[in-house]
């Protein structure tokens, strides 16, 4: 029997990439299209041979089993509870929301309505990155003492910009993901960031140079540069590299080296047509399972809502220059 998905809002840059994974899976398809922007949403639904609905309210009182929420990052709060109260299953766009507080709303309105809430990291879904953490969990490491990470790209622009859309700039956009493979790796919180930010590349009233650095339980620590530092022609995201330096070894990723490159002078920009295994496809096949069972998703809400309290803390600590205390809610 085929699920249905639905996809409110094709705001996010990601949007089209999972409604292609969603197409090309046996047992789920692509049924319907929400999106305030109404031209947006007719070119999508005729591109990917969806039902358009005129609102959201319409799509989530159709036949859809489950959403994929790819809006604006300041609108994820209130997508989530409706899609809650009707009773489907939820993946949302990384980050979960701007501010730990709606976070936690979202994933308690998720629990009070008995759906699932997952959060949109596919980098989890990996095989470099899924070798590392085998390698962390069967001791071949030993003792891990700390790891260098980045997470790269040309800034995206658009809403992305806007920070009264974004809720800010290459700091909450970027930094989420790599939060999220450490906290994933080590098995520990973040206790305490550091991170020093500026506008440097594009000298706008948002941030685009971040790099922090991250203590976790037990006195493991990590760097991070998540910064839209690159030129405008390099690819918008896929500098996800890690060092992991243990006391038996150091293990390094490029987690999307696999691939091929397309240097476009009709776009102006360089293209990374991967030949590895499609993350997207990966973590969307996890969704459906999920819709199809009921069962709790590999990546819940409350991982969504950890990478947001790290990121808080972030901006806290660029204010005060100095570390800041990451303060992690009981839910």
């Amino acid at each position: 029997m085929t699920t249905n998905i639905g996809i409110m809002s094709f705001a996010h840059l990601h949007a089209e990439s999972y409604a292609i994974a969603l197409n090309a899976q046996l047992d789920a398809c692509l049924s319907g299209i929400a999106d305030i922007a109404a031209d947006r949403a007719k070119v999508m639904g005729e591109r990917y041979h969806a039902r358009v609905f005129s609102d959201y309210a319409s799509l989530l009182a159709s036949d859809v089993q489950g959403v994929v929420i790819t809006a604006e990052n300041v609108r994820h709060r209130e997508l989530v509870e409706m899609a809650a109260a009707a009773g489907k299953h939820i993946l949302c766009e990384k980050p979960l929301a701007t501010t730990p507080d709606d976070a936690r709303k979202m994933v308690a309105a998720c629990d009070s309505a008995g759906v699932q809430l997952m959060t949109a990291f596919p980098c989890r879904f990996s095989p470099a990155m899924q070798r590392i953490k085998k390698a962390r969990d069967n001791g071949e490491l030993g003792e891990v003492l700390a790891v260098r990470g980045t997470n790269r790209g040309s800034c995206p622009y658009g809403w992305f910009t806007d920070k009264s859309l974004s809720g800010g700039g290459a700091l909450i956009d970027h930094t989420v993901h790599v939060t999220d493979l450490l906290r994933w790796l080590l098995g520990r919180e973040v206790t305490e960031v550091y991170a020093e930010t500026s506008n440097g590349m594009n000298h706008q009233n948002y941030e685009d140079v971040v790099f922090l650095t991250m203590e976790f339980e037990d006195g493991i620590f990590a760097t991070l540069d998540s910064s839209w530092s690159r030129c405008k022609s390099y690819p918008t995201w896929g500098d996800v590299t890690l060092a992991v330096v243990g006391d038996k070894g150091v293990m390094n990723l490029d987690m999307f080296a696999q691939n091929l490159i397309h240097y476009s002078d009709r776009s102006g920009k360089t293209a990374w047509k991967h030949w590895g295994k499609n993350i997207d496809m990966e973590m969307m096949k996890a969704f459906v399972h999920t819709v199809k069972t009921g069962e709790k998703p590999p990546i819940s809400g409350i991982d969504g809502l950890r990478a947001v309290e790290v990121v808080q803390a972030a901006y806290r600590s660029v204010e005060a220059g100095e570390p800041i205390k990451v303060e992690v809610s009981t839910i």
